[in-house]
């Protein structure tokens, strides 16, 4: 089986080289991301292999397609950059549903604990011998609550950190855990509630229509004054001229952002020598209160291990068995794994 790489970085081919190296898979790494114009690299190709910020809109699928190419891994969960119904009856689209949801998590628990505690401030100072504490001070954790939409397993994983420094916890899921209630680690509460009453709030739900710019203006006018805003989910459940706006009335006290809702030009790139065009974003990493990653909440070597791992094996395990747990159904109609394994 060969496959092609498309959007590649070092720590993509470090992985990859060995498990494909396992199960006798010839690859061919394209550091150019996925798009119309470069659907073309692919001739030759049994499948490809795209990342979140390719392009696998109907044109770019029609291209596989008459390449003759049958299969699309995503390594990785989210798929809101593939056009899954048109896909649907010509081109298999396999995922990553889990790689790490403690890589995510730890992230989101780390730029909050930077954030609120100014560690990434003390850290400049202190690198130029100024041991001064004025204007570092943070707050406390501890008796906090915090909203987390979304309650599947990362979202999980960083209920039970806020947990452990022994926080509240308001939830907001579409499909609640009963689990989580029993065993008294979360509330759940219909997003207004959340809104209101939380202190902090950490977004961990997939991108849909429904929750597209969940977090807007009309949502940011109910919350606390001061609340911190975490997303380490995807870039469009935020509206980011709101957010900015938000922080500029005092009314956000700070955002935590590893992902962006414009970031497909610019995050995993290096443009430190260039000026950037994107106003908005430009602006939100000038506000002292705003931390930036740029979409590395997943990167961890256990995270990748586990992508590498599922990615290839969502290919051989369909060329072998005619199926693939972690495929992507448009026929049912649903945001999840099609549990049958056979879409067509």
């Amino acid at each position: 089986m060969k496959i092609a790489f498309f959007d590649v970085k070092p720590y993509d081919k470090q992985f990859f080289d060995k498990v494909a190296k396992e199960r006798g898979v010839t690859v061919k790494y394209f550091e150019t991301k996925l798009t119309e114009d470069t659907v073309t690299l692919a001739k030759g190709s049994d499948a490809v292999c795209v990342f979140v910020n390719d392009t696998v809109n109907a044109n770019v699928i029609d291209g596989l397609y008459n390449l003759g190419i049958k299969m699309i891994a995503l390594r990785c969960a989210g798929y809101n950059n593939v056009d899954v119904k048109h896909a649907f009856g010509k081109i298999h689209v396999f995922r990553v549903p889990a790689y790490s949801p403690y890589a995510v998590a730890e992230h989101a628990m780390a730029m909050l604990l930077t954030s609120i505690r100014r560690i990434h401030k003390a850290y400049i100072r202190t690198r130029d011998f100024n041991f001064s504490l004025n204007g570092l001070s943070g707050f406390d954790l501890n008796g906090k609550t915090v909203g987390v939409i979304g309650t599947g397993k990362i979202g999980r994983v960083f209920i039970d950190i806020c947990k452990g420094f022994n926080m509240n916890v308001l939830a907001y899921d579409k499909y609640p855990s009963r689990e989580l209630e029993e065993q008294n680690k979360a509330k759940y509460v219909e997003l207004e509630e959340l809104f209101k009453n939380s202190d902090v709030i950490s977004l961990h739900c997939p991108l849909t229509e429904e929750t597209y710019h969940i977090i807007d203006k009309n949502s940011i006018d109910l919350c606390k004054k001061g609340v911190v805003i975490i997303n380490t989910s995807r870039g469009a459940l935020v509206d980011a001229e709101h957010l900015l706006s938000a922080i500029k009335e005092r009314k956000v006290g700070a955002a935590c952002l590893d992902v962006y809702e414009e970031e497909s030009e610019l995050f995993f790139e290096d443009f430190s020598g260039h000026i950037i065009d994107d106003d908005v974003l430009a602006r939100l990493i000038s506000m002292p209160n705003v931390i930036v990653t740029s979409h590395q909440a997943f990167l961890t070597a256990e995270a990748l291990e586990n992508i590498a791992n599922t990615t290839i094996d969502n290919l051989c395990n369909f060329i072998k068995n005619g199926e693939c747990s972690n495929e992507i159904c448009y026929r049912c109609g649903k945001t999840e794994d099609c549990k049958k394994g056979k879409c067509f």
